[in-house]
């Protein structure tokens, strides 16, 4: 079984994010970066299939020459090689569109991404490559087991899960549960040099369509100051909830 995983180099959630430019581009300055967690659950459970099943498994992103230390984590994690495709990832359109391409020259059989980034959230990248390629697809996966060209996947749905059989080749949409945060691997000095070893191509992009641009960023409003009620005062209470906070 030959697997990829799609990776996102993302800011680290412990950050300071700051915009740049009239607030039209966000700066990296000071930024330390990181795989996307729900693509680290999704390579973790790779490699489950790598150690259990001989899986092979690589790794692909879109992105600069400023993302290959994320690349050469997961290869420190146990991928088998990794592509970085040489394009600045500019909207969840363009990402799908190019990762397809590497997908179809590839032949896998197994796609594994994310359901979404924690940078923008969102959430369109697996839907649209299993568009792309007419691919089976499970989003929001949480369990998933190979036997064969079938599959069985879990999914999260509202108020409970789903347990699907498909076959193959599917791209799934992980997130945490597919392995949980236990399971998650710390990149040991053997791994670090093993992958200095491993190779990491970098091809370039395809024409694809923009579909979208960013105009400006904001950052979310400040919390207003808490406003302390006296116990005995539980009219100035619900006319705070009602008027103000508009919960009730």
């Amino acid at each position: 079984m030959k697997i990829l995983v799609c990776i996102s180099n993302v800011p680290d959630t412990t950050s300071k994010i700051n915009f740049s430019q009239d607030k039209t581009q966000f700066d990296t300055t000071g930024v330390q970066f990181v795989i996307n967690p729900n693509d680290e659950f999704g390579l973790t459970r790779a490699m489950w299939f790598k150690e259990k099943q001989g899986a092979t498994v690589h790794v692909a992103t879109v992105g600069g020459a400023t993302v290959e230390p994320t690349m050469r984590k997961a290869l420190a994690i146990g991928a088998d090689e990794a592509i970085r495709i040489n394009a600045e990832p500019t909207d969840g359109f363009f990402v799908a569109q190019q990762l397809a391409e590497v997908i179809k020259n590839g032949e896998y059989n197994l796609v594994i991404a994310g359901r979404e980034s924690i940078d923008y959230n969102g959430g369109m990248v697996p839907g649209i490559i299993a568009a792309l390629l007419n691919m089976n697809f499970v989003n929001t996966c949480i369990g998933l087991e190979i036997e064969g060209d079938k599959a069985t996947a879990t999914r999260e749905i509202d108020g409970g899960k789903e347990t699907l059989s498909t076959s193959l080749p599917l791209i799934v949409g992980g997130q945490k549960g597919l392995v949980e945060e236990s399971d998650l691997r710390i990149p040991n000095m053997r791994g670090i040099m093993m992958a200095r070893k491993k190779t990491l191509n970098v091809v370039e992009p395809v024409d694809a369509t923009q579909a979208t641009a960013d105009k400006s960023f904001d950052k979310p409003a400040p919390k207003g100051a808490v406003k302390l009620v006296d116990p005995e005062n539980i009219q100035e209470l619900i006319d705070l909830l009602h008027n103000e906070a508009k919960v009730i």
